[in-house]
């Protein structure tokens, strides 16, 4: 049954993805409350009430839950009793089943392979014997990556044929970790599909990704991808979600090999950084659909009407005290500026982002890249 405004939506995150989902569904005359560990979240001045409690925090889940119609989340951490708590009050979507799968990258990669979706080879390692083992297998240049946690590249390492297995080790927590095997790309890209508890399914087309130290540096889309690859993706991107049995948006993060294979990277139930650009490109924006999806609405439209790109703003350009400039930034025609208003800027936090139309994906990316150097 859909959920209509002016209902109140709990979201579980505070960060930028609930500020701008908060933001959409404001915009819809839905209220928002959210759950976050700081009272002074990104999305507390566009919040109705900010829950100021940890990720785990099973009573204030509840409390959430119980000033809500539905729950829906920016991102996945969320303690199991939390998620089991708003559960037994509101529909939380996407739902606990599906956070299960995507918390821990070992279990994410066993369901993938389980279900017969195409992945890299990889091994799961929980000290510096089993990483070394793992070198020997998969050889010697690895991503290692910690099971739970980390994102943007926190919690991760890579290593060659110089690195010492134990500093590896240390290196993500010396924690449960899976090495992958690095392997020979053409690009990155990911899809996003957003399917509401009726079973009604949209999929966006895929955007291609750029990354730097592990962390999203920018990403265009529709993406310019061989011929084939867009449809193989979606087709994808659309049966793990049907697998899921998804309720609300899932970002699915994939590899093109220079041979020409597609294989699934990582699972995101959420909003996605490399989506941004669909609130320009896009009649529906991603926050926007998931405000459809979880409130079990009618999906609005996926297909570009132009495309956009995003470069990230991170906090590099705030050190020493300097101050960007955004007034030139913004004389580039098309541009607009989404800062998502964290305080304590520090290297390598998203801290916003520049957004640009153009005629092409090339274009874009061109107008974002020249805003982002006028900063």
């Amino acid at each position: 049954m859909a959920i209509l405004p002016p209902a109140t939506i709990g979201i579980l995150g505070g960060g930028q993805l609930g500020r701008m989902t908060a933001l959409a569904a404001r915009a819809m005359g839905y209220g928002v409350q959210v759950l976050d560990p700081s009272a002074e979240c990104a999305a507390k001045p566009v919040a109705d009430r900010v829950i100021a409690a940890r990720f785990d925090d099973a009573s204030a889940a509840a409390e959430l839950a119980r000033s809500c119609k539905v729950v829906t989340l920016e991102i996945e951490q969320i303690g199991a009793a939390a998620l089991a708590a708003v559960e037994g009050i509101v529909p939380l979507r996407p739902g606990a089943s599906v956070l299960y799968i995507v918390q821990d990258r070992a279990r994410q990669k066993e369901w993938l392979a389980s279900q017969g979706f195409p992945i890299g080879p990889y091994a799961v390692v929980d000290d510096a014997r089993s990483l070394a083992a793992a070198a020997a297998s998969l050889g010697s240049s690895l991503f290692v990556k910690a099971c739970e946690g980390g994102f943007d590249g926190r919690s991760q390492t890579r290593m060659d044929a110089t690195s010492d297995p134990l500093a590896s080790f240390e290196l993500v927590g010396g924690r449960r970790s899976v090495a992958e095997q690095a392997l020979s790309l053409e690009l990155e890209l990911s899809v996003l599909v957003a399917r509401r508890p009726s079973g009604e399914a949209l999929v966006y087309p895929p955007a291609v990704n750029h990354h730097e130290n592990q962390i999203l540096a920018w990403s265009s889309m529709p993406g310019t991808l061989p011929p084939g690859v867009a449809h193989q993706a979606s087709v994808l991107a659309l049966d793990i979600a049907h697998a899921l049995s998804l309720e609300g948006i899932l970002a699915v993060e994939m590899f093109l090999l220079q041979d020409g294979r597609l294989l699934v990277n990582e699972l995101a139930p959420r909003p996605h950084n490399s989506f941004h650009a669909t609130e320009l490109a896009c009649p529906t924006s991603q926050f926007e659909q998931l405000v459809r999806a979880a409130c079990d609405l009618p999906l609005g439209a996926v297909e570009p009407v132009r495309p956009a790109a995003i470069v990230n703003l991170f906090g590099d350009l705030w050190l020493d005290g300097r101050e960007p400039k955004f007034d030139a930034a913004l004389t580039v025609p098309g541009t607009r500026l989404f800062l998502y208003g964290k305080g304590g800027a520090r290297a390598g936090r998203k801290m916003g982002h520049i957004a640009a139309l153009g005629d092409t994906a090339a274009d874009a990316l061109a107008n974002a890249r020249r805003a982002f150097s006028l900063l």
